[in-house]
């Protein structure tokens, strides 16, 4: 008796567009099965010009190839064999103005469509922390924590993107890629945390210089060290080098040591926060460098910060900037922001707040005048802020870790971009005037002050209020097709109407006494965002899902209503 074993046939699967010469392609692609070979072809008009290959069948590896000439670009692959996640195009001469072209993105990465939606999302892959928000040759720059080839967190790069306003954002290609080890398998054992960015002289210009966290659980001795890369083209980082191997000794720390946000202080040198913990609770460490690049010479100030309450563990995403006079003013007030991992408000049960404590900083020390949570809703986490000219001006991560699972998709967006001012002693957060810009159409200002039912067409609207006097009571209910969802000022405070009709008890989102004379309520597939009395009182909410809200109904005593249809 005899067998025959048969060859599959090819599955020939296809990618292809019209792409002028000096595209540079970036690909990932593994072996669908362990000891085989994944390979792709790239053709242009007809003529292969790379045939990139691998054996790794843990994770998908990445390859970039440049087309020295222009035309019918094809890539072909044999999807028995090779399996192809992310393909995007771009050109480096342009690429700051038109972005990267997505030409094909699997099914399990891909981002969800969001029809009008204004919140900053990425093109595909799982997102998290912003990283390196600044402006950098007149060009606002967004980086942010992401995985390529799933909606699950997992080994990190840097996503990126550029804006001229911080609300319309182009895409850019990846920026900072893991270690070549941490990609062999989809294990999440590590990658590039999250960090900061400042401006460096270069032979060009300003260069960006980028500080971030290398992660690789179970390293010894140090699981968490900070590096630093520069980008010459202000596209894509260059090789990194690393400026604080260890943590500081003699402090008790766990290994929790990372984020290093670096700004330059009053005296002129630039500073570094990096959060960490002790056994006691979380502490912001800062450094210092009299180095112009911030390449090098980092040293240990001391421990900057301590919060232990809350049942917090490690201090995150540490940021500190001048408030309400330049940086060398020694009558300028400074704020630390920082958010509070495992955190728990007893009052509320919400969880991983986020703390804004305002004071003086020397440069080497910071003595604490006054302190206020960032956001009552919770889902503007890992804030990072900087100086846009004048004006401070933060972004976070529209979403909290209690809330995340590693055995769901987690799709997100970031926070409306927001200003951050000192009336006082109190920190406002409005969001920047350039979401003004964002409307266009003014749906409604009769029917819902009047106690009516309004459409609220695709969901992505704001919604203005003025009441007669601070506090005057009022409840907006929104018809939402997966959650209970509402607004409500009454004698408690402002408070988001939030549940989830799925039995299990939801914390109470409530600015506790908060008593605004006016609103402002983003509403998105996905969250809602409110803004009362200038942002003295801010809340966020994530709504799991990409539903929107249909209607709205108000009732309560007002003096002004408007919706606005927004689309960027």
């Amino acid at each position: 008796m005899t067998s025959q074993t048969k060859t599959a046939s090819p599955v020939l699967e296809i990618v292809e567009a019209e792409l002028p010469a000096g595209t540079v392609l970036h690909l990932w692609l593994k072996a669908r099965e362990t000891g085989n070979d994944a390979r792709l072809s790239v053709t242009v008009d007809r003529s292969e010009i790379a045939g990139p290959s691998t054996r790794r069948a843990g994770e998908f590896e990445f390859v970039a190839v440049t087309l020295e000439t222009g035309g019918h670009t094809v890539l072909a692959y044999d999807a028995q064999t090779t399996a192809l996640s992310i393909v995007y195009a771009f050109h480096p001469q342009t690429v700051l103005e038109e972005g990267i072209r997505l030409l094909h993105c699997d099914a399990r990465t891909a981002s969800p469509e969001v029809p009008g939606g204004y919140h900053f999302r990425p093109p595909f892959g799982w997102m998290n922390d912003p990283n390196g928000f600044g402006r950098f040759k007149g060009l606002g720059h967004l980086f942010y924590q992401h995985y390529p080839h799933g909606l699950r967190w997992n080994t990190m790069h840097w996503g990126h993107a550029v804006s001229n306003d911080l609300i319309r954002w182009t895409h850019l290609p990846m920026f900072l890629f893991p270690a070549d080890h941490l990609s062999e398998k989809d294990d999440g054992r590590g990658g590039a945390f999250s960090g900061s960015a400042i401006p460096v002289f270069g032979p060009d210009g300003d260069d960006i210089r980028v500080f971030y966290t290398e992660h690789v659980r179970d390293r010894e001795p140090e699981e968490q060290i900070q590096l630093s890369a520069v980008s010459r083209d202000g596209i894509i980082a260059g090789p990194s080098e690393v400026i604080l191997p260890v943590r500081p000794q003699g402090l008790n720390l766990t290994a929790d040591f990372r984020d290093p946000y670096v700004f330059k202080g009053p005296d002129g040198r630039w500073k570094m926060l990096v959060g960490s913990r002790d056994r006691s609770g979380g502490v912001v460490l800062l450094y210092e460098t009299a180095a112009l690049q911030g390449a090098t010479g980092w040293t240990f100030l001391g421990i900057i910060h301590r919060e232990d309450r809350f049942g917090m563990t490690a201090a995150e995403c540490p940021c500190m900037l001048p408030l309400d006079g330049k940086a060398d003013d020694p009558e300028t007030r400074w704020a630390l922001i920082f958010g509070l991992l495992t955190s728990r408000d007893p009052a509320t049960g919400r969880r991983n707040l986020t703390s804004i404590t305002v004071g003086r900083f020397d440069g080497r020390a910071f003595t604490a005048e006054f302190e206020q949570e960032l956001d009552f809703g919770s889902d503007a986490y890992a804030f990072q802020a900087f100086v846009d000219g004048d004006e401070p001006v933060g972004i976070a991560w529209l979403a909290n870790w209690t809330d995340f699972s590693k055995k769901h998709d987690f799709p997100t967006a970031m926070t409306l971009p927001r200003r951050v001012l000192l009336d006082g002693d109190v920190v406002l957060t409005p969001p920047v005037t350039a979401v003004e810009s964002l409307r266009r159409a003014l749906l409604d200002e009769t029917a819902l002050a009047a106690g009516g039912t309004v459409a609220l067409s695709n969901g992505a609207v704001e919604i203005v209020l003025s009441l007669p006097e601070p506090g005057a009571a009022f409840e907006l209910v929104f018809d939402h097709p997966d959650v209970e969802l509402g607004v409500k000022l009454h004698e408690d405070g402002l408070e988001i109407v939030f549940d989830t009709g799925i039995g299990k008890a939801s914390p109470r989102y409530l600015a506790s006494g908060a008593k605004p004379s006016e609103l402002r309520i983003f509403l998105d597939a996905g969250s809602i965002e409110i803004f009362a009395d200038n942002g003295r009182w801010t809340g966020t909410k994530r709504i799991a899902g990409i539903a929107a809200a249909r209607s709205a109904r108000l009732t309560g005593s007002v003096t002004g209503a408007e919706i606005w249809q927004l689309r960027v």
